[in-house]
């Protein structure tokens, strides 16, 4: 199975288009207001209505009310919620939206108890815990703390580039991977080349995955 790449924090339609063109599976949308990634309304239905077909669009949320959610969802065409905050299992049902549930990765928590009260999220996105922050900062955390065996697809974010993405791949074995800062010139201002660079390291990691198990099976 390959691994997917969702790329997140777009505020600029040219950009968003590029990542689809090179081939990002989704995009990530940030409607939290402290975001220096957050993005307005009538941004993001210029974003998602310039986008290619077969994009996924991904809408963070970090502890927001019920009426915003259900706005932004009534007026920008989403196909997957990301709870970035302290949401409940029940906070993030209200919606009839598939979902992913974010966990700040640190010693001691227990991702099997996560996947089981969250169990019906069409994945987790594990990201680095900082005080000061709700992702996209930038830092990495200890993939050690990942458990080899998930009951949910895993989606590893958290300090991640080009330089760095086969690594994750490798060590993980990630579903997919959610890269923001490691592909931008600023924050919230993507950089085409990063985005292209970043894609074909995955790229070039299941191809060479894909020849290896070719090469194993004829012998």
């Amino acid at each position: 199975m390959r691994t997917r790449v969702k790329i997140c924090g777009f505020t600029r339609v040219d950009d968003a288009v590029a990542a689809a063109r090179l081939g990002a599976d989704a995009i990530g949308l940030v409607f939290y207001p402290p975001s220096p990634r957050h993005v307005e309304i009538e941004q993001a239905i210029k974003i998602v209505n310039a986008l290619p077909a077969f994009t996924s669009v991904v809408a963070l949320f970090v502890d927001e009310e019920e009426a915003r959610i259900r706005e932004i969802l009534d007026r920008v065409a989403i196909d997957c919620l990301q709870f970035h905050g302290d949401e409940t299992p029940a906070a993030c049902r209200l919606y009839g939206k598939r979902y992913m549930k974010a966990v700040r990765m640190r010693a001691g928590i227990d991702i099997s108890v996560v996947a089981s009260d969250y169990h019906d999220a069409a994945s987790l996105l594990l990201d680095a815990c900082h005080a000061d922050a709700k992702g996209g900062t930038g830092h990495r955390f200890d993939w050690a703390l990942i458990p080899r065996q998930c009951a949910l697809p895993v989606v590893l974010a958290g300090g991640l580039d080009a330089a760095n993405a086969r690594a994750a791949i490798e060590a993980v074995r990630p579903y997919a991977l959610d890269v923001s800062s490691g592909v931008e010139i600023e924050k919230g201002i993507k950089d085409t080349a990063k985005m292209a660079a970043f894609l074909d390291a995955v790229n070039e990691f299941e191809q060479h995955k894909f020849g290896q198990n070719e090469h194993d099976r004829k012998i």
